[in-house]
């Protein structure tokens, strides 16, 4: 049933983790975004501020070469607000991604420990409060680290086609390692470094499984953030289309500022939500080869069959 709880600790082969994770996102895709919404309330309102600073710096540049003007008081005022926009993204991409991160895998740990498809807002913002700590030390060491393996991953990816191949493979190694890693902090109560090597060791035991689950929710969740932003771009587009026809100045339409800041910051929160599905990957992934290493909830079941009897 739909409404039943779905149980995550439990051994899945590659075909039965993707077949879960969907089941999941359709039962908790309400719930979840109610609580999205609610903890990003203000981001979203930061979103559409900071794609208006980038819209306006951007038209004001695009106007300003144009009209062959340079020096000008108005490509400085454009190159504020892009600078301005810019160090705003910045900063609010990178608060978003550690409490999006942070939201999804809270919410699966309280969805699997109170064994029930209702999951508490208050329950999910005390995980993170009592963590958030370990969690901006975690983002900050995942920062390094990313920088490290995507250098190394592209001075591997110079070998034609193979090198390519590879540097795939390693990324969606380091993405499955950091996911699980953050999940066995949370899940587990570990420090940082001690759920880094505990996450390494299950990604290590279970290397493709983790890669090709990754590959391919990762695809099927491009595919679907395509959809989504297939329509009002498809909107855009005719209307700038129909504008340039008509002989309207886009650069200085107020309307089209409007359009376009929508878009950016429709664009930037599906970008945020995303962020989100992506984790809930991991989280399943961890609880499912968490399992299939220690057996717990196996052992459980033998108990209580035990008890029983």
């Amino acid at each position: 049933m739909l409404h039943d709880h779905i149980e995550l600790r439990q051994r899945r082969d590659l075909g039965d983790t993707i077949n879960i994770y969907f089941d999941f996102f359709k039962q908790n895709l309400k719930s979840f975004l109610n609580i999205f919404i609610s903890y990003n309330g203000i981001f979203i309102i930061g979103f559409l501020g900071i794609s208006y600073l980038l819209v306006t710096g951007f038209v004001g540049m695009v106007n300003g070469d144009q009209l062959g003007v340079t020096d000008s008081a108005q490509e400085l005022e454009s190159a504020i607000y892009l600078g301005f926009g810019g160090i705003g993204f910045v900063l609010l991409f990178l608060i978003t991604a550690v409490l999006n991160y942070s939201l999804a895998a809270s919410y699966m740990i309280q969805y699997e420990k109170n064994e029930t498809p209702a999951v508490e807002k208050k329950k999910v913002r005390a995980l993170i409060s009592r963590n958030l700590g370990k969690i901006v030390v975690f983002i900050l060491l995942l920062i390094v680290l990313y920088i490290a393996v995507f250098i190394a991953g592209l001075i591997i990816s110079i070998v034609p086609f193979i090198g390519t191949i590879v540097y795939y493979i390693i990324m969606l190694a380091f993405t499955a390692w950091m996911g699980i890693s953050f999940m066995v902090m949370l899940y587990e109560n570990r420090d940082v470094t001690d759920a880094l090597s505990e996450g390494f060791q299950l990604i290590k035991a279970n290397f493709w499984k983790s890669v090709l689950v990754n590959l391919v929710i990762g695809l099927l969740l491009g595919l679907l953030m395509l959809l989504l932003l297939m329509i009002p771009g498809i909107l855009i587009g005719i209307y700038t289309f129909h504008s340039v026809e008509n002989g309207v100045d886009l650069a200085n339409s107020a309307f089209a500022k409007v359009i376009w800041t929508l878009a950016l910051t429709i664009l930037l929160i599906l970008y945020s939500f995303n962020q989100s599905l992506a984790q809930f990957v991991n989280g399943i992934l961890y609880f499912s080869l968490h399992e299939e290493t220690y057996n717990e909830k196996t052992r459980e079941r033998i108990d209580q069959i035990g008890a029983g009897e």
